[in-house]
């Protein structure tokens, strides 16, 4: 068994950079203890685990940008980073069409732990750098699977945005700038109050610009792949920041 990470990995905390990269899903690292949730080893290595690819995608980010980054060290089904913690699926029974064992009938005091350990440590520290930022972009880095319940996705990457209208719609038009892409203008998902953390409350509520970069799963399938979008990301986020 691998050592256990921290809740939060901080790399490059002193990037010049006005983007700070946030990574709520970047590992599916469950400690022995939960005994997997009582899932099989393989579907640990799926999206209801973690964003496959989005950390690699983050650290090359942070790297090109000299941008800092905050990298969660533990699996979105001990409890979501993303998620408002009254959000039923901050610690989801079932995720997407599976069933979480180890998340079913578990207790308050078992949920104010997971908090305590995972939740707070990661968010407290990302605040209070973003406390001594001024004019920080808060840009969460995630990844979306190609097909959902059956469903074609046809977007290679979509924006995520709430009150960041202008920036978000900037970094829309500079990715959809190559006409071989396909980007979602809040698509595949929307930022909404009751189902996520990290742009309305790291950004919206504090008066920052802030987006959620989704990238599709199997463009980040390898090392190429990942540098491409890396490279891509790097060049469209401060021509839409401007």
């Amino acid at each position: 068994m691998r050592d256990a990470p921290p809740a939060v990995t901080a790399l490059n905390e002193g990037g010049a950079s006005p983007f700070v990269l946030v990574c709520e899903h970047a590992s599916n690292f469950i400690p022995a203890g939960y005994a997997s949730l009582g899932l099989p080893a393989a579907e640990l290595e799926r999206h209801i685990a973690y964003d496959i690819g989005a950390a690699d995608l983050a650290r090359r980010l942070s790297v090109l940008l000299d941008a800092p980054l905050f990298l969660a060290g533990y699996s979105r089904l001990l409890i979501d980073l993303n998620r408002p913690w009254a959000a039923s699926s901050s610690i989801p029974e079932i995720s997407e069409a599976t069933p979480i064992p180890g998340n079913v009938g578990i207790d308050a005091a078992e949920r104010a732990r997971r908090q305590a350990a995972w939740f707070t440590p990661f968010h407290d520290r990302v605040a209070g750098f973003l406390a001594g930022r001024p004019g920080a972009v808060v840009i969460g880095v995630h990844s979306f699977t190609p097909v959902y319940l059956g469903e074609a996705r046809p977007w290679h990457a979509g924006i995520l945005y709430g009150h960041a209208t202008r920036f978000g719609r900037a970094l829309v038009r500079a990715l959809a700038a190559d006409p071989a892409l396909v980007v979602g203008d809040n698509e595949p998902y929307r930022i909404e109050l009751e189902y996520d953390y990290t742009v309305p409350v790291h950004g919206d509520a504090a008066g920052r610009d802030a987006v959620l970069l989704e990238v599709r799963q199997d463009l980040l399938g390898d090392d190429a792949g990942r540098a491409a979008w890396a490279h891509r990301l790097a060049a469209a986020l401060p021509r839409a920041r401007g």
